[in-house]
């Protein structure tokens, strides 16, 4: 009796592979999707990748630092005003696309009770004052190089902000670079507030 040839089984595929290598690809394509390109939103205030902040109640955080004048101030110094504490850095890209904006919101503001104390976290005095020169900025920057605002907040990102009122107490909070859009929307009817 003759042997019938072997033939080799054909094995089955696993559908979970080919299913998962789909999934990974359309995952990458919808992050290569939300991000912004870089090249045509800079200096955009690229308004639709900004995070709105965080409403919050709490007092604000009993803080002291050098500013690049070389004065010693407080958050109660200003505790007549509506004030945005910006932590941030001379080599974060986010925080220095944002001063330009916050500059121009603090011009048109500061005569309605606001103030910006943009808090430079860990770099030398000299390269701080350089940097607040060379970009015009004209509200309060402090130093701080123990990072003890990051600290005071809870908030090691940057860059990051939080709005007192002029009770001083903290109502907004955000991780992430400003636009227009929410200062306009979360700052101006607090200073309307009395």
């Amino acid at each position: 009796m003759a042997k019938k040839p072997h033939r080799p089984r054909e094995q089955k595929q696993n559908p979970v592979v080919p299913i998962a290598i789909g999934l990974v690809l359309v995952s990458i394509a919808i992050i290569m999707l939300a991000m912004p390109n870089r090249e045509s939103d800079a200096g955009s205030g690229n308004e639709q990748f900004s995070l709105a902040p965080l409403a919050v109640n709490f007092p604000a955080p009993d803080l002291s630092l050098e500013n690049i004048n070389g004065k010693t101030e407080s958050l109660t110094d200003y505790r007549s005003n509506v004030v945005l504490v910006n932590n941030w850095a001379t080599w974060c890209p986010p925080c220095k696309a944002e001063m330009p904006l916050l500059e121009e919101y603090y011009e048109d503001h500061a005569e309605e009770g606001f103030m910006i104390i943009a808090v430079e976290a860990g770099e030398a005095k000299e390269s701080v004052a350089q940097f607040a020169q060379s970009h015009g900025l004209k509200f309060q920057v402090w130093l701080d190089p123990t990072t003890d605002s990051l600290k005071a907040f809870g908030n090691g990102n940057l860059p990051n902000s939080y709005v007192i009122d002029r009770s001083g107490t903290v109502r907004y909070a955000w991780t992430g670079q400003v636009n227009q859009a929410m200062l306009e929307k979360y700052i101006t009817p607090l200073l309307k507030e009395r």
